[in-house]
Formats: structure tokens, sequence, C-alpha cells
């Protein structure tokens, strides 16, 4: 079980980073191939950034002032508005037909403007200085992002609520849903949180994505020379990116994506599927330039991710255009029958397979009118990616068994009866009288400098961290019953241990390299066989064992922020734990009251420019197909019978160039991270694509070129410049979201002309039906 995946519960050591290969050196001893032409001492001020530990200490601050208190009013009092605002927003927009999401960088540019607006407009005595104890410093600010991040969420169980009462007509009761909103959300948490010492504490574990917050962070509230022109470079960039992205956003959205092809041949449908892309699931976008940071940075920074995670991300793409050209027009599974990119469900002929005319009066599938309307198809292109995602997912497997070995074993070394007898032994079972002080030795130089710093302040130690698995574990075994919602006690024992086993493996690799796999298919899948013609099952399942996966990495990740910003752990456990609860309350409330007052728009396909229903639509019509037509699509011997088995080949993938690497050693196989390569084969599948090209363009430029040629520069510059250029972009887009693209109610598209196609592809591509 998980609660000793990091170690006995009552000791809080960590093991040396001896046992991390921190440096990613391969068996020839030689570092990453982008730094070998670079004679330079990695410490010093020229030296080039060549691994993770040089990363964290060089571009963000080691330095702690434990002076600065983050248990203020002020932290409680932003923390828990940007909480509620956050968790509201997230439920509306869940039934909006646009998304809007409130990103870190958001709520870490509005904390502080309202915590530095506090600081210097509020007295400083009398009640009032509750509200300004003195200058707003960098802990309260990171205080507030973890506990409005832990908010700013729709809870995956409002999913499955909003499901049932729309589609099921099943309304659980109102207590058994709020808890089923708490267990679900909480259950990751504390898996997460008991993989600490393995998957958050030693330097291997950087976290990319969140550099650029903690470079800002340091920038805002660090004094002296360097931080003032770290902080001018921000603010410049910030307000010139802010103004800029009115014109890609809605003024001349064609910078979306500039294709010459496109503008050169509009009324070709080949050219539209392969080069256009500045539309939803309009093409690959092959060749496009995008000018959008919106869209260049959508799903992570290229500015964070690491070159050698970045160079695996590039195969896996190059591969993924030429998988998808050849299947699409070499009509493999009648390709040509459907759209090119499309993740819906199909009759034979192209027209969208109406799920409803398949369930009997429970909601399960009928055999007999299956029968009648044929076993639904998906798009080819759909099918590849979910080809490569169980290609990638298995692939981690292996590739961190081989090549990480030391950093993952900790998570079994416990399993032997002289560790479990000391484990039970050592066990402190008044967990809430523990001191939380770790025995650690602090001159350990193989320690992470960040965590040294973090070793005097006493910790949320792991038996906390356990008491919140097993309290969200018990109520989640009685609200399973009190919601109708068919998932047997089996069924949900199964799923946590696929989200544990998923946890350790998946986290891992996100913490390394930046990039999440997305495992909801693959859970969807397994859910499908173990409980055929069971939707509503299926929908549970993978609130557990795809929801906590998700939630374990944004505890993760939050804490890696609390230990960058020297955030005593206790402090990070209480912001997370009171957004998570606050937020789950709220995401409730709305639903509720949005189903009420809206039900029949969100039942309706088309909805209108102020409520749709797509969302819960899309999550029913996978349920069904998932839980109710898995043995029918996928097992032996049927259509996509090579989607379940691409599983069991991914796990042989990495082992070819773990060999090749074994003995031959100059040809650097250990540079390629195989499950990227795998996985991203199937990454254009949906979604707007014209971006990509500007993506690799801008990583390349940092993480090799300007990384190589100019490192001092890299270190002070690269990530002050990704935050200022997220904060800008999401700071107007949010304002445009509201103001002239139908967040608020109505629309006001700009007037059209060349650079904004209203009526068609803004690329100018020619519009497939």
């Amino acid at each position: 079980m998980s609660l000793t995946a990091a170690g006995a519960i009552s000791e809080h050591t960590v093991p040396s980073e001896k046992a991390f290969s921190t440096d990613d050196k391969s068996f020839d001893g030689k570092g990453d191939v982008e730094t070998a032409t670079v004679d330079a001492d990695s410490d010093s001020e020229e030296g080039v950034l060549s691994n993770e530990r040089d990363i964290a200490t060089h571009v963000i601050s080691v330095d702690d002032d434990p002076s600065l208190n983050p248990w203020t009013f002020r932290a409680f009092f932003i923390g828990l508005g940007l909480s509620t605002f956050g968790g509201v927003l997230a439920e509306i927009y869940y039934f909006k037909p646009q998304t809007v999401l409130v990103s870190l960088m958001f709520i870490a540019v509005v904390s502080y403007i309202l915590g530095v607006f506090m600081e210097t407009f509020i007295p400083r005595r009398g009640l009032l200085r509750y509200l300004n104890p003195g200058p707003f410093n960098k802990k309260e600010n990171a205080f507030i992002v973890i506990m409005a991040s832990a908010s700013a969420n729709s809870a995956l169980g409002t999913e499955v609520l909003a499901v049932q009462r729309l589609y099921y007509n099943i309304t659980p009761n109102a207590g058994a849903s709020v808890f089923l909103l708490f267990s679900s959300q909480l259950l990751g948490y504390g898996i997460g949180g008991m993989m600490r010492s393995i998957l958050l504490y030693p330097s291997k574990m950087l976290y990319p994505g969140v550099l650029p917050l903690l470079s800002m962070f340091d920038a805002l509230f660090e004094g002296g020379m360097a931080a003032r022109r770290k902080l001018r470079v921000f603010y410049i960039v910030f307000t010139a990116i802010f103004f800029w992205e009115l014109f890609p956003e809605w003024i001349f959205p064609l910078l979306t994506g500039l294709s010459i092809m496109c503008l050169a041949v509009p009324n070709n449908a080949a050219v539209s599927r392969v080069f256009g892309g500045t539309n939803g699931n309009e093409g690959l976008g092959l060749l496009s330039i995008c000018f959008d940071w919106q869209y260049i940075s959508s799903g992570v920074n290229p500015m964070t991710i690491p070159l050698k995670a970045q160079f695996s991300n590039f195969l896996g793409y190059l591969l993924c255009m030429v998988v998808f050209v050849a299947v699409y027009y070499n009509n493999i599974w009648k390709a040509q029958n459907f759209p090119f990119l499309s993740q819906l469900l199909f009759y034979e002929n192209g027209t969208q397979y109406n799920q409803t005319l398949i369930l009997d009066a429970n909601y399960e599938i009928d055999p007999t009118l299956l029968a009648e309307q044929g076993v639904p198809y998906y798009s080819s292109t759909w099918i590849v990616y979910l080809l490569s995602s169980n290609l990638g997912l298995a692939a981690t497997f292996t590739h961190l068994l081989l090549w990480n070995w030391d950093d993952m074993r900790s998570a079994w070394s416990w399993m032997t009866l002289s560790s479990i007898k000391k484990t039970w032994a050592n066990f402190d079972w008044k967990f809430w009288q523990a001191d939380g002080m770790r025995t650690q030795d602090v001159d350990d130089e193989d320690i992470d400098p960040h965590y040294k710093q973090m070793l005097k302040y006493p910790d949320a130690p792991n038996s906390w961290y356990f008491v919140v698995f097993l309290v969200a574990f018990v109520i989640s075994l009685v609200v399973l019953y009190k919601t109708n919602s068919t998932l047997p006690w089996w069924g949900f024992l199964i799923s946590l241990l696929l989200a544990t086993v998923s946890i350790l493996f998946f986290c891992a690799l996100a913490a390394i390299t930046g990039l999440m796999f997305i495992i909801q298919p693959f859970v969807q899948m397994i859910g499908g066989y173990l409980h055929k013609g069971l939707p509503v099952a299926n929908m549970y399942f993978v609130l557990y064992g795809y929801n906590s996966v998700t939630q374990a990495n944004l505890l993760l990740r939050d804490l890696k922020i609390a230990q960058y910003a020297k955030l005593p752990p206790r402090a990070a456990f209480t912001a997370q734990i009171l957004g998570t609860l606050l937020g789950a309350i709220l995401n409730f409330i709305m639903m509720n009251s949005i189903i009420d007052n809206q039900r029949e728009i969100l039942l309706s396909v088309q909805g209108t420019n102020i409520w749709s229903g797509q969302q819960p639509q899309m999550y029913n019509s996978q349920a069904i197909a998932w839980g109710g037509l898995s043995h029918e699509l996928f097992s032996a011997g049927q259509r996509y019978q090579w989607v379940p088995w691409a599983y069991v080949i991914g796990l042989f993938i990495p082992v070819p160039f773990w060999v090749i690497h074994r003995y031959w050693p100059k040809l650097r196989a250990d540079y390629l991270y195989t499950p990227i390569i795998a996985y991203f084969i199937g990454w254009l599948c949906v979604g707007i694509n014209s971006s990509i090209l500007s993506y690799f363009t801008v990583a390349f430029l940092s993480q090799w070129w300007l990384r190589r040629r100019y490192p001092r520069w890299f270190a002070k510059y690269n990530y002050i410049i990704a935050a200022a250029l997220d904060g800008g972009t999401q700071v107007m887009v949010f304002i445009l979201s509201f103001a002239v693209q139908g967040a608020g109610g109505t629309s006001h598209l700009f007037p059209a002309w060349w650079g904004a196609n209203q009526g068609g592809n803004y690329d100018h591509c020619l519009y497939l039906n």
C-alpha cells in the first residue's frame, strides 16, 4: 500500500541524493549532449546549466528568511477570496461554450496586486493592523497561490453528479454528493503526499513548469540591483505581451496561425488537413507560424521544459504527422468516411452516432438495439491517439525502471518483513502530537539545497497524509452506495491500486520532464472491461482511478512551489486542504444552481452562446462508449483490437534503447525519452495545432541556443521572461473572455476583414464539414 511508499510513516528522513542520478550521466560518464561542447564549471557564473540541481540553484534563490510569516490574516483573507473566485468561476465555465481557466500565474499576479494594495493603503493600527501586519512577503504570496490553485478547478466529481442528474434522472443525496467531492479530491492528496521523499524532495524532481513563477517571486520580493533589473525586464515584457494579445486574440486572429500554404491554396481539402490549424480540429498545422502566446504556451511553457524532453517531444511530433497522414490517406479503419480529426463516435456512413438509441430504460447497453444501430466507429486519428497513449503509458514503467531504478526503488524497498515491523513499531498513533522535525543531516552536501532549508520547519508528516487518505477512503466506500454509483467495492479498490501505481510513475515523469500524460482513456478502457455494460460505474471508476492521479500531481507541484519559496510544510498543507474543501463545496453549489435553471439548454445538442452542456455530454458519451462498448470495440478480433495490445507492446519499447546505450554508449541512446516519443505520436488528434512550429522554435532557442551560448543571461532572465509572457497573456485573455469573447453572455467578434475570417478558418484554409 502507498502509505509507506515514501518510507516509514513515523520517520522523516529522506534518502541522500547519492542514490539519485541528479546529473543524468550515462554509463560512460558524459553529460547531456547539448552541453558536451562547453568546457565550463557548472558552478561558475559562466557555466552552462546542465542538470536539475544547477537549474534549481542558479535560476531561483536558495536563500530563506525565517522571519517572514505566512500565517497572517491578510494571507487567509486574500487566499480564501481568490479561492472562492476561482472555485465559482471554474464551475460556471464547465457549463459554458468557452473555457476560461484561472491559471497559477494569473492567481500570483492578482494576489500580489491585492497584497501590495492592502500593505499600502490600509492603516497599521487598531483592528486594521490584522489586514496589514507589515510588508507583503513572498511566503504570503506562495500561501495564497497554493490555496487558490487547489480551489480553482472544476472537480471531476461534479461531472459525474451532473451527468447523473442530466441523463439518468438520479439526484444523489446532497450530503453524500459533497462527501463524494471531498473524498475524490483528497484521495490523490493522501497517496501523493506519502510519496514526497520520492516525488518531491530530490533535486531530480525539478517540476520545471513552476520555475517561472518562482523566478517572478524572486524578482518581486528580493532586494538588490540584480532583482531590480529582473523586475524591470518582467514589467516591460508583461506590458508588451499584454497589449500584443489584443491582436491575435481579437483584432487579427490570422496571427494565431499564418500558413503560406493555406493562403496559396485556399480551396484544397488536403492542404487544409495537413497545413491548416487555426480552428478546432481543422488540421495538423504543418509549417504554420503562430504569434499568439496563448496557444504557444497553452499546455506547457516551451521556455521551461528541459531540452532532453523537448527533443523526444519533437520526434514524437514528426512521427505524429507522418502516421496521421498515412493512416488517413490509406483509408485504414475506413478513415476517409469520417472527419480527419475528431473524438466523437460515428456510423459507418460518417454521420454522428446517436448513443441514446442503444440504451435501455436503465441506461445500459441493450444488445438488440446495438445490433440494430451497429457498432460505432471512431475517426482513425483518434484511434492512433489511443494506440500511442497506451504505448507511451506502458513504456513509462519500463523506461523509469531501467533508467531511474535508483530514483524509484525506495517505493518498494519497504516491502520486507523487517521494514514493515519497524514501521509498525515506530508509528506514532498520536499523529496530532507529531513535532514534525526531520532527522536529516543538514551538513550532507548531497541533499537538495532547497529541501535543506526546509528542515528547520516542522513537517506535515506522512501520518497526516495517511489520515487524509484513510478518511477519504472510508467516505468513498460509503458514498459509492449512497449515490447509486453501480461501482462495486472491489472495483473501487482496483481503481485505487491503479491510481497508486500511476502516481508513482507518471508523476515522476512529470516532475523530471514537465510533461504530464493524460491517462483517462486507459483508465476508461480498464473500467469498461471490468464493468461491462455499466457506464455509470465506468464514470466512478475513472473518478477514482484518474482524478486521484491528477490531484496527486497538483499536490506535488504545489508542494514544490512551497519548497522553492521556503513556505513551511504545515502552511502548505493547510492551504491545500482549505482550498480543496472550499472549492468542492462551491463546485457543488454552482453545479446544482446551473442545472436547476438551465437544464433544457444543457440537454440540447447546440446549447446557446451563454450555456452549453458539451462537457457533460462528452463525459457521458465517453462513459457509454468505454463502459458499454469496450468488448465490442477493443476485444481480440474486434475492429480496434490493437488499442489494448499496444499496452503490452509499449512495455518493450525502451528495452532496445537501453541495450544500445549499455553496450554502445557513444550513440547516446540515453538522450531519448521513449515514453514521450511514443505518447506524442497521437499528439495532434484534437484542438488548435497551428502553434506547434512556434512552440518548438521558442523551445530550442531557449533551452539550446541561449542556454549554451549565453548561460549567464539564460540563468538570470529566461524564466522571468517566461513568467512575464504567461502572466501578461493570461491577464489579457481573461479580460477579453468577458469583454468580447462571450464569457459574459454575448460575444463581440471583431468586424470581418482579411485578418479576421469570421465566416471560416482564420488561416483561410478550406473549411471542412
